[in-house]
């Protein structure tokens, strides 16, 4: 399947978002390498540029590192720092729309599931 980029942001930092999710997930795991430039622009269907643009964005935030001649791999500590910055974007923009839109609709804390089924 061919993934889908959409036009709310430059492909690259909609692949840098994914792969920000992913080390949310803790895959690759902190310590380990990223698949290789080449491996991530055929997976996604994209130039090696916009790859290297998107890892370029990770490593300025201190996510993954550069190790000559081996690869990227995932800095220590990556996935902690990165959940904080999650967190804190939601606290101060994510939630509060959601918190607004959830007034509009009328619906209260009994209303939601929050256990999927």
């Amino acid at each position: 399947m061919t993934p889908t980029w959409t036009d709310q942001a430059p492909i690259y930092q909609q692949l840098a978002d994914r792969l920000a999710v992913q080390l949310l997930d803790g895959s690759p795991p902190e310590g380990e390498a990223l698949p290789s430039v080449r491996q991530l622009a055929s997976t996604y269907v994209i130039n090696p540029l916009t790859v290297t643009r998107a890892l370029q964005a990770l490593s300025d935030h201190g996510l993954i590192e550069t190790r000559r001649g081996l690869g990227m791999f995932v800095t220590m500590g990556a996935r902690n720092r990165l959940l904080k910055q999650e967190r804190e974007q939601f606290l101060q923009k994510d939630w509060p729309a959601l918190r607004a839109k959830l007034k509009r609709l009328g619906l209260t804390a009994k209303d939601l599931n929050w256990e999927s089924t």
